[in-house]
């Protein structure tokens, strides 16, 4: 500032006069500051804690001739440029605040913006699917372990000691002798071995195979079926699974039973359905046949019966499986089963649409 004192320690004491001069050029300093930055360095020149002008001012009243007079206008001065700052402030403070709102503030006249959901593994949408189909027809829904013994996933299922499914290169053996189930079968032997028929039960569930390709994966998804009760046939087993079919896919789906061997039934089938692309008419996907291989089935074998406790003279059943990945993959179109497993989320939107 310029004029006859100086506002520091060592220099002219400055008059009442030029207090009042300082006073307001230092009202219209603060009342022309346009942002938060500008304020606080103003703050700091002239109301300090360690130092500041008004501090240097202060020092100043011992060494003033007038020393009443000097701290009146003093404290007039203080006083104004307090009251300036904290005016600035709340006028900033205002300011801030309209800007935040100003920002956040919605257009109502936009349309509207679809929330982010979620969606359903199309394996577990198909799961969920399959279980209300069966609930329809009176089935059940049965868990097990997906850590097993040899007696539960192979022996009461009447697996030879020498069949290939028990090999280390097939299953995925555990340091204890344990496995990792290769079916969900062994949920079947349980409910066996814990009821008496009937007996109606759908078993879903992860399995593990030492398999990995394009269409194969080391852990997967099946659902299998069991039904045991008195005078239960093979025409039972057609019925059952036609209905199944007609209502996973469309309700003019076909099926038909090919002679197959599973160790656990007897006699047992491969099931074709009609081809869902081209109706049964043949396309280079159902390999010109008109036919879809869909799941496996039989009669339940009597030895597996009679291994769980239940009279293969009085009872009979059928049991059936299929994996729910193939069905996932051709419901969406989906090439690849290592698609399933990778969190991909344009694949979950896919499914949801």
């Amino acid at each position: 500032m310029g004029g006859e004192g100086t506002t520091t320690q060592g220099g002219a004491v400055p008059t009442p006069e030029e207090l009042e001069r300082l006073a307001a050029a230092a009202e219209s300093a603060i009342a022309a500051v346009a942002d938060r930055a500008g304020w606080e360095s103003l703050r700091v020149e002239w109301a300090g804690a360690r130092q500041g002008r008004l501090r240097d001012l202060q020092a100043l009243i011992r060494l003033a001739p007038d020393k009443r007079a000097f701290g009146q206008a003093f404290n007039q001065l203080k006083s104004r440029v307090e009251a300036a700052l904290a005016r600035r402030d709340e006028e900033l403070a205002d300011g801030e605040r309209a800007a935040r709102l100003a920002a956040a503030r919605e257009d109502v006249t936009l349309p509207g913006r679809r929330p982010a959901t979620g969606s359903l593994h199309p394996v577990t949408h198909v799961a969920r699917q399959i279980e209300e189909i069966f609930r329809g027809l009176g089935y059940s829904v049965a868990e097990g372990p997906e850590v097993e013994d040899d007696r539960t996933n192979f022996a009461l299922l009447n697996f030879p000691d020498d069949h290939p499914a028990r090999d280390a290169q097939d299953t995925l053996m555990l340091a204890d002798g344990r496995l990792l189930r290769t079916h969900t079968s062994p949920v079947q032997i349980r409910t066996m071995l814990a009821r008496q028929p009937p007996i109606r039960v759908i078993c879903p569930g992860r399995v593990f195979r030492n398999d990995n390709d394009l269409r194969h994966s080391p852990m997967f998804h099946q659902v299998e079926g069991l039904c045991v009760a008195e005078g239960i046939t093979v025409g039972d087993l057609k019925g059952t699974l036609l209905a199944f079919v007609q209502r996973l896919f469309a309700a003019d789906t076909r099926i038909r039973l090919r002679p197959s061997f599973f160790p656990f039934t007897e006699p047992s089938c491969e099931v074709d359905i009609s081809c869902q692309l081209c109706g049964g008419s043949g396309c280079p996907t159902c390999s010109l046949t008109g036919w879809m291989e869909i799941l496996g089935a039989g009669m339940v074998d009597p030895r597996v019966l009679a291994n769980c406790g239940i009279d293969p003279d009085r009872y009979s059943g059928f049991a059936f499986g299929l994996g729910l990945d193939r069905v996932a993959m051709n419901n969406w179109g989906i090439p690849n089963i290592r698609s399933l497993f990778e969190s991909d989320e344009r694949l979950l939107r896919q499914v949801r649409g």
